[in-house]
């Protein structure tokens, strides 16, 4: 029996103290704020990055150093005797094709998942590898697992402003303006590699209902009869996120909703004031 250890990053959404409680470890992702190099969670707080969001700082993302990396296996294989490690989705961030690369010179003591998920999915799947762990599955059967359920899951997020995905490119100006002008709340989707549209709505009632809409339908439909993980996220105020989780209750009486702030390499395209709804199917093993 492999003892097996389990590595996320922080685009999970996982704090480092609450990767303490759980017994895994979460590799820091790194900004670039003005040009000054932040790691998050370590030198660079949720309420540090959205005042410099609100400030139109010059905020990048950027991957984990490959040292960074190979430090934080090296570390764990000296306690264990594999690593599972489940970075961003590939279709988000090159640091998976990076990790991956370096996973070769580990001779399969190294299994790097590219399971296609982000913030609180990520999160599902990092709780999901340790729970097989536990259960005494070794890496490679823990990696097969996640990889084949790695679409499994969705997330519909609702935005506040347009203003950061006009900067991204996924809204022109003319629209972003429109939008403004109008009250318009897209609806975003991120089921499998990319973040995409799913609907547009007319103010933050008509959003959340298409939210709730299609996270039913994903319910019913797409995971009839298999039990599925219900998770909330949020770049809005406490006060919003926690009327937004009483609304998930209502309309899904029954589960239990986790609920975490939304990871920063996620708030820095969306901005402040959004509002996520995620569900992930319960993997058998």
């Amino acid at each position: 029996m492999a003892n097996v250890a389990i590595a996320t990053d922080s685009n999970s959404g996982i704090t480092q103290a609450a990767a303490r409680e759980m017994g895994i470890r979460v590799l820091p992702m790194p900004f670039y704020i003005n040009e000054k190099l932040f790691f998050e969670d370590i030198t660079l707080t949720q309420e540090e990055f959205y005042r410099h969001l609100a400030e139109d700082a010059d905020i990048s993302t950027s991957q984990p150093a490959p040292g960074d990396v190979t430090d934080l296996w090296d570390e764990m294989l000296k306690t264990h005797d594999q690593v599972v490690y489940i970075p961003m989705s590939s279709g988000l961030s090159a640091s998976c094709e990076t990790a991956l690369m370096l996973s070769a010179d580990y001779k399969g003591r190294v299994f790097v998942v590219d399971n296609q998920r982000i913030s609180i999915t990520q999160r599902q799947s990092a709780l999901d590898a340790l729970e097989m762990a536990r259960a005494g599955m070794d890496g490679r059967a823990i990696h097969d697992t996640l990889m084949r359920e790695r679409l499994e899951a969705s997330i519909y997020i609702t935005v506040d402003t347009l203003k950061y995905l006009k900067k991204g490119g996924r809204v022109t100006a003319a629209g972003a303006a429109i939008g403004a002008v109008l009250n318009i709340k897209p609806v975003l989707q991120i089921q499998g590699d990319k973040l995409d549209a799913f609907a547009k709505a007319r103010g933050w009632k008509s959003a959340k209902k298409t939210m709730l809409d299609a996270m039913e339908k994903d319910i019913t439909q797409r995971f009839a009869g298999k039990e599925v993980h219900l998770s909330a996220a949020y770049t809005c105020s406490d006060e919003e996120a926690q009327e937004w989780k009483r609304e998930l209750q209502d309309r899904f009486p029954g589960y239990e909703i986790h609920m975490d702030r939304l990871s920063l390499s996620v708030a820095c395209h969306i901005g402040a004031g959004s509002m996520a709804v995620a569900c992930s199917r319960k993997v058998e093993f």
